[in-house]
């Protein structure tokens, strides 16, 4: 792609991402087991009436979830983006950090220790279970010669999660309890929340998305190379701490509300590089709406392929996301400056 054509192009991946998004808000508010039309959605949201069944559904169900998917899917494709500039690994996602399995072993403990049956009981458990494993992986890999290099930060995140994985298939096998409640949060959805438990973790995210914003020029510069990024001045501990930070708010965030989505933050980074290029200004910025529209897009296909039951957006965005990500490591290289 010429430097010239560039800017054109990524105004034009913007506004179709805005468009699809508004698209897919739109459906996720109609659609469903029980089709409600847009005017019936636009009364309920202005003027709604508890005496209609049909209002009662939007503002219950169907804004919810639809709020947690853009905030979530948001979140999720900026950490994303982030650990993959951090680490300068195009296979890097926020599960590098042990985010997921910290936050698995937090609503075990929750659900074990505290009798916690519903999912937004579990809001602040798994944030601070997945910030404390982030936390343990930096700890751990920033110390050495080798402090918090590429592979010292992946091979410190397998240990801890496969540490704390294990500790969480110890309490499934021996708590069937804890099994019949933890198998509904860990396949990831957007349902069972509510906006209280959105307006919990919503400060996060947007410190989180301040952040990793923010972060958009020192990830260029570890782009090139870490010696080359420290020659030009810059500190590249300093990046590498904002950007777990970011990556900590952020995935603790969505995984607090949404479960352990899988993919959706590995795939959106990598399916915008080939359109606009591998600036971490323009992947970062465009990752908000395309993350948002892709777990709304899954959220919906679930509602409609198993009527009158529900197939959980973790579950479709893994079946979508695998065969799309093995198609871009498959395409031919191509310069990405």
């Amino acid at each position: 792609m010429s430097v010239r054509a560039r800017p054109r192009r990524t105004l034009i991946v913007a506004a179709v991402g805005a468009v699809v998004l508004v698209a897919l808000v739109l459906l996720s508010l109609t659609v469903g087991a029980r089709p409600i039309a847009p005017g019936v959605v636009w009364q309920a949201i202005i003027a709604g009436d508890p005496g209609d069944a049909d209002h009662v559904v939007v503002l219950t169900q169907r804004v919810p979830r639809t709020v947690i998917g853009v905030c979530a899917g948001a979140a999720l494709a900026l950490a994303g983006t982030v650990m993959q500039g951090m680490t300068r690994n195009p296979f890097a996602d926020p599960g590098l950090l042990g985010l997921n399995a910290g936050a698995s072993v937090a609503v075990l403990g929750a659900i074990t220790l505290f009798g916690l049956s519903r999912p937004d009981g579990f809001v602040w458990f798994a944030f601070v279970g997945a910030a404390l494993a982030a936390g343990l992986v930096a700890v751990i890999g920033g110390r050495g010669p080798d402090a918090a290099s590429p592979a010292r930060l992946a091979l410190t995140g397998a240990a801890v999660t496969a540490g704390l994985t294990a500790v969480t298939f110890l309490v499934l096998n021996t708590n069937a309890y804890a099994l019949d409640v933890y198998r509904y949060w860990s396949v990831g959805g957007l349902t069972a929340r509510g906006l209280d438990a959105v307006a919990l973790v919503l400060p996060a995210l947007l410190v989180g998305a301040v952040l990793a914003l923010a972060s958009a020029r020192g990830l260029d510069l570890i782009a090139l190379g870490t010696d080359t990024a420290a020659g030009l001045g810059h500190d590249v501990s300093r990046s590498r701490l904002l950007g777990i930070v970011a990556t900590v708010l952020l995935c603790g965030g969505a995984t607090a509300i949404a479960g352990p989505i899988v993919f959706l933050g590995l795939l959106v980074p990598h399916a915008l590089r080939p359109l606009v290029g591998g600036s971490y200004g323009r992947l970062l910025a465009l990752g908000i709406p395309y993350g948002a529209a892709l777990l709304l897009l899954a959220d919906i296909v679930g509602r409609i392929v198993a009527l009158p039951g529900e197939v959980q957006a973790g579950i479709v965005v893994a079946v979508i996301g695998a065969p799309l990500l093995i198609a871009l490591v498959l395409q031919p290289r191509r310069s990405t400056l």
